[in-house]
């Protein structure tokens, strides 16, 4: 016999009858609508930041199986951000365990990061947009970070919830200008006090010094030079001021299509072998026009692939890869899985959810990604090919794949200062269009395509398969993930260095205006304090060792011995029929015509895929050398810190990654004083100043869910499918099965 429902106590409240069907609104369970006192909690506003509308006595939520628990609070809307101003705010202000940002609360939601609103009318939920003419009782907030608000409206007076749902409704879906995105206001009520952070180096890839540092850390200067024809963006708007392509290019060239058609350089192996990428010539209808394209395209072509010693590879990524209409797709289905109204929908989905999970095929768009890097891995490094990429406009799946390719093939990519000068390099410079793909300005739907979310998603496989390999740890990820939608740093706001520059004046004839200096995301001094920046860092990386002066000569190193696989040997010269089957291969893909079959798409690319793929996986790895992750089926996994982050019911208590984490720092800092001691005998110094105490250190148990939300309320279901687990006795015993579930967990 099931035990009695358990209901919150409050004013106002009936025992629930025995089928758990309780006659009591929910509202009025923790709550009287007498009682109902609130604190004033002051609102914090960023410079430049004004409130628009607001609303009080607001109950913000959350729905847990037979009971609701709640806080009164007000409901605000700046044109920054949504804002819950609770009587528990302060609770976990003092907690030296939670992990905070410094710009976004734990209530507070960007205008930017709101993906759908709904409205509950008689228990009834149906999405809000555009003039109600009739206002809902609750207001549901899906956010695109994945986290879930329930704010109910009942208490709240009749006309603050027209203001304040018509507002959000408003500044949340209504198409923007970009000169009224809040970055702007931001920046100009900062304009005196935004100072880059000096321990910031990532590159940025805005100046020809950059770009020629880049060249001659990967030995690319040999074959590929920089060139400033673009200065103030003369020749295309879409490329940036200063790119690199290869040496015997003429400059006319570049302009000759306004940079399409040029091959531009994004990276050299250690063995010459180069990585390159290209977008198509404007499609044309006139036979005399698409011959001048074929000619300036065939010449193109013979200044890169020169046999025997230049053999160029072309990888099609528009017409036979993945479409940004499958990416869309694919992770609209993947996110719903996350975005949990209560805990009843959580554990009635769980019996399904692998099934929901594989009929989305996120996951294997993730792993096609994955493959397709590994096999232009595979031609650079054991055949010595050049690739280059193809796409009508380079900015899509050309920045995810040949980011992919680096991060697999170049160590310092897998650095935190690495990482960022790629994106810089790979994604802002590349004119990756975030304003657009992000949806920014609430301009088109259709246009909105997480490929930058693949790319971390795909990162993040090879963090969890090769912890030591990378500086930077999964919640960098996951904040990195999150900074999408904060409109205070200009890295994710625009579509290209070109608009950028005209809207922040640095292409502006005026003289006297002086240019807006906006923020950039990799200073993370702005989002985090120096103790939270800790759990950024992976403790666990090892910076290569650097060889002294005797061991260099003559010493042939360890990344370059454990790169060079001898799998095959590097391809003959091919044969003139070849030469010109792949010139006309390259030649209709960029005039836009589609072929069915890529010409290197053969049975020997797949054997020769397989055999460096299975002979890598064979041999010890290199955490700084060349990195491959494993993408069989079970290999591919869920993101859970980021997807699973929000929802009790999925944490693992005193368990996940952060477990283990805790356990290796520990063992670590116990190793740091021992050695301290031990310089101290021998040294005779003074005691040396104890570092603070690390984030985990001084947490009695937590949750796998840290450190973006602490121990939290456990559902009083177990973890077993939802079929069978009335039949396992009363709530006081699951209680008690759970723990002891918990404690062999944690042995």
């Amino acid at each position: 016999m099931l035990g009695k429902g358990v209901v919150g106590g409050g004013g106002g409240t009936k025992a629930p009858k025995p089928s758990f069907v309780s006659y009591v609104r929910p509202e009025e369970i923790h709550t009287n609508e007498k009682e109902v006192t609130e604190k004033e909690v002051t609102l914090h506003l960023l410079p430049g930041e004004q409130l628009l509308c607001e609303a009080s006595t607001v109950l913000k939520y959350v729905q847990e199986d037979s009971c609701q628990h709640g806080v009164y609070g007000r409901l605000v809307c700046t044109d920054f951000k949504i804002a819950f101003l609770g009587d528990d705010e302060s609770a976990l202000d003092n907690d030296e365990t939670q992990f905070k940002n410094k710009v976004i609360g734990e209530n507070d939601i960007t205008l930017h990061c709101v993906d759908q609103i709904y409205g509950v009318f008689d228990e009834k939920k149906k999405t809000l947009f555009g003039q109600l003419k009739k206002y809902p009782e609750k207001l549901i907030i899906h956010c695109k970070d994945l986290r879930v608000f329930h704010f109910c409206l009942r208490y709240t007076k009749e006309e603050e919830v027209k203001r304040i749902v018509s507002g959000i409704i408003h500044h949340t879906q209504a198409p923007k200008l970009l000169k009224r995105l809040f970055l702007f206001s931001y920046a100009t009520a900062t304009q005196n006090n935004t100072a880059a952070d000096p321990k910031n180096h990532t590159v940025m890839f805005d100046t020809l010094k950059d770009w020629c540092w880049e060249l001659e850390r990967t030995k690319g200067n040999m074959k590929y030079k920089a060139v400033s024809v673009n200065e103030g963006y003369k020749v295309c708007e879409r490329l940036p001021a200063y790119f690199v392509v290869p040496t015997p290019l003429a400059e006319e060239d570049v302009q000759r299509f306004q940079g399409h058609g040029i091959p531009i350089w994004c990276w050299s192996c250690h063995n010459g072998s180069a990585l390159l990428k290209m977008s198509a010539l404007p499609k044309e209808q006139d036979d005399g026009i698409l011959q001048i394209q074929k000619s300036f395209l065939d010449g193109i072509y013979k200044t890169i692939h020169r046999p025997p010693y230049e053999i160029v590879k072309t990888e099609d990524l528009s017409g036979n890869f993945l479409s940004l209409q499958e990416i869309q797709t694919a992770y609209s289905k993947f996110k719903q899985l996350f975005l949990i109204d209560n805990s009843t929908e959580f554990w009635d989905t769980d019996i399904k959810w692998f099934s929901l999970l594989e009929s989305s095929s996120w996951l294997d768009i993730i792993r096609r990604c994955l493959k397709k890097a590994i096999e232009i891995t595979e031609c650079m490094e054991a055949q010595n090919m050049n690739i280059l990429l193809l796409e009508e406009n380079a900015s899509d799946l050309c920045c995810l794949i040949s980011s992919l390719v680096q991060v697999m093939m170049d160590p310092h990519c897998r650095t935190r200062i690495g990482f960022q000068s790629l994106v810089q390099k790979e994604w802002v410079m590349g004119g990756h269009c975030f304003l657009d793909r992000c949806n920014h300005l609430r301009q088109s739907d259709k246009e909105e395509v997480p490929v930058f979310q693949l790319f971390l998603d795909c990162v993040w496989q090879l963090v969890h398969q090769h912890p030591p390999a990378f500086e930077f740890t999964e919640t960098y990820l996951t904040v990195l993930s999150d900074s999408l939608y904060i409109p205070i740093f200009s890295t994710f706001f625009f579509n290209s260095p070109h608009q950028k520059d005209t809207n922040v004046g640095r292409e502006s004839q005026d003289t006297q205006s002086k240019p807006l200096n906006l923020l950039s995301v990799w200073d993370w001094s702005v989002q985090f304090e120096p103790k939270a920046q800790t759990l950024l860092r992976n403790p666990l990386y090892v910076e290569k060792p650097k060889l002294d002066k005797g061991q260099r000569k003559g010493v042939r190193s360890k990344h370059q011995r454990q790169l060079s696989l001898p799998l095959t040997q590097s391809k003959s010269s091919p044969k003139r029929g070849f030469f010109r089957e792949e010139t006309d291969h390259l030649i209709k893909n960029l005039l836009g015509k589609r072929i069915s079959k890529l010409i290197n798409s053969s049975d020997e690319l797949q054997d020769n895929f397989r055999e460096f793929y299975d002979s890598w996986h064979s041999k010890p790895t290199d955490y700084h050398g060349l990195l491959l992750p494993h993408i069989e089926g079970p290999e591919i996994r869920v993101w859970a810190q980021r997807y699973l982050r929000w929802i009790p019911e999925a944490q693992i208590l005193g368990g996940g990654t952060v477990a283990t984490m805790s356990k290796l720092l520990e063992m670590m800092e116990e190793v740091q004083s021992l050695q301290e001691k031990i310089d101290e005998r021998h040294h005779s110094q003074e005691d040396p100043q104890a570092e603070p105490p690390c984030l985990l250190r001084n947490s009695a148990r937590l949750s796998s869910l840290f450190p973006f939300a602490l121990l939290q309320r456990h559902s009083s279901k177990p973890i077993l499918p939802t079929s069978g687990w009335k039949a396992l006795g009363d709530e006081e015993d699951l209680a008690k099965r759970e723990d002891e579930f918990v404690d062999l967990g944690d042995v």
